[in-house]
Parts: structure tokens; C-alpha cells; sequence
């Protein structure tokens, strides 16, 4: 992709819409292609590099939650939906479908533009996963005191007692295990854990963190394991070993 001319698919059942946003975007120096229903959808992602996705909620047939969710069982592509402002439910429910983003009607073409190059930059500069390929199948991983199982979501101690955590606590600690000694965001954790979920969407990453140290440190107060990066955010600082 470059960065300045990123290819946007515009999902809307409404043609003016689909025309208006497609117009705009080009004359700022998107690229873009259009698709009326999920079936055109898929012929465009299948046919076309596409960068990003704008998905309307409402529309016949398979709505925007529906593709969303399926556009997430095979892709990370980002997502922008679009939703009614009287439809918080639908706002909440599509963060959980794994929406990068969303935008409540009527909105600006304008304020549109600046959410997509907002998330086209988040996401982009996400740091790679250096887990190296003969770790791929590979379900325990050791650090400190501690051993995670990936595949039951368990967290075990030194004695082989389970610690208990939450949904937002486990998807945070497999983001700082899968990126070791490495300076992470606020944004980029909440990325990288999958945050646009509503557990990590409610809470803050600071007060994630907060937990976990209360769960994971000797010493809360004087963290070893995930050190704060004063202006950069976060480090997972200790060796990770997969088993």
C-alpha cells in the first residue's frame, strides 16, 4: 500500500452514498471501490488490494455485523463502520466483531477521511510478531516464574497452580508475550490484543496493565516484567520461551 493512495472499499446498499463518499475520498487521493451487499464485498476483497474497508451496518440481506465478522474470520483488514446514532448496541457489537473503528450517521465526509488515515497509521505501524516459524505450533510459553497455555487461555505459576484471568487480561498478556523487549503503545496494545472488543474498549490499558502487574510482579510497585516507558508506553521485558 502507499500510504498516500490507499485503496478503500466503500460497503453501502445506498448508491448515493457509495458515490458521495467514492468522489470525496478520490479527490483526497484514495483510490476506491464500491460494493452494494456482501457478495460484491467479497468479489472486490478477492480481486483488488484493497487497504481498508468502509461497512455499513444497516443493509439487507447480511448486514455489516455479519461481514464484519466473517471479513474477520480470514483477514485483519481494517474496518471502519459505518452506524445509525440512535444504535449503540450496533456500535458496541461491531467493536466486538473485531471493527477497527466506527462512525454514527449523518457524519462528514471529511471526519471520514481523518478516521482512515487515523487507522491506516495505527495499524500499519504495528511492530511484526518475531515468533519464529518452529514455534508456530507451539501452545506453552515460559517466562519469569510463569507458563501461559495459549490453546486453554491458563495461566500457571512455578507450582503449577492456575491463576485466574480475564478475557481483557489474557488477549493484553499474549500482545506483550508475542512482542518481547519491545516499546508498545497505548494504541498498538490495544491493537495488537484485539481491543476493539468491548472488555479492552471499556477499560484502559493503563488499568490493564495495573491488574496484571497486581497478578504477575514480586512487586507491583517496582515492576520487572512490564515496565513502563515513560512517553513510549509499555515493555514486556523479560525472555519468552516457547515449549
Amino acid at each position: 500500500m502507499s500510504p498516500d493512495n490507499p485503496h478503500i472499499l466503500i460497503v453501502d446498499d445506498e448508491q448515493e452514498i457509495r458515490e458521495l463518499l467514492s468522489r470525496f475520498l478520490e479527490k483526497h487521493g484514495c483510490r476506491t471501490s464500491m460494493a452494494a451487499d456482501g457478495r460484491t464485498m467479497e468479489k472486490a476483497l478477492s480481486d483488488s488490494g484493497i487497504d481498508l474497508v468502509v461497512l455499513d451496518i444497516m443493509m439487507p440481506g447480511e448486514d455489516g455485523l455479519v461481514l464484519c465478522r466473517k471479513l474477520r474470520s480470514y483477514s485483519n483488514l481494517p474496518v471502519i463502520m459505518l452506524t445509525a446514532m440512535s444504535e449503540e448496541t450496533d456500535r458496541i457489537v461491531g467493536l466486538e466483531m473485531g471493527a477497527d473503528d466506527y462512525l454514527t450517521k449523518p457524519f462528514s465526509p471529511r471526519e471520514l477521511l481523518a478516521r482512515i488515515k487515523a487507522v491506516l497509521r495505527r495499524t500499519h505501524s504495528l511492530p511484526d510478531n518475531p515468533r519464529q516459524s518452529s514455534d508456530q505450533d507451539k501452545s506453552l510459553v515460559r517466562f519469569d516464574r510463569w507458563q501461559l497455555d495459549l490453546h486453554k487461555r491458563e495461566l500457571l505459576d512455578e507450582e503449577g497452580i492456575t491463576l485466574s484471568l480475564s478475557t481483557a487480561e489474557f488477549d493484553l498478556l499474549q500482545a506483550f508475550i508475542e512482542h518481547p523487549q519491545r516499546v508498545l503503545s497505548r494504541d498498538q496494545l490495544l491493537d495488537l490484543a484485539r481491543g476493539r472488543n468491548a472488555q479492552l474498549f471499556d477499560r484502559s490499558i493503563d488499568t490493564l496493565v495495573s491488574r496484571l502487574r497486581r497478578k504477575l510482579e514480586h512487586d507491583p510497585k517496582s515492576p520487572q516484567l512490564i515496565k513502563t516507558i515513560w512517553g513510549g508506553g509499555y515493555s514486556f521485558s523479560v525472555d519468552v520461551e516457547y515449549v
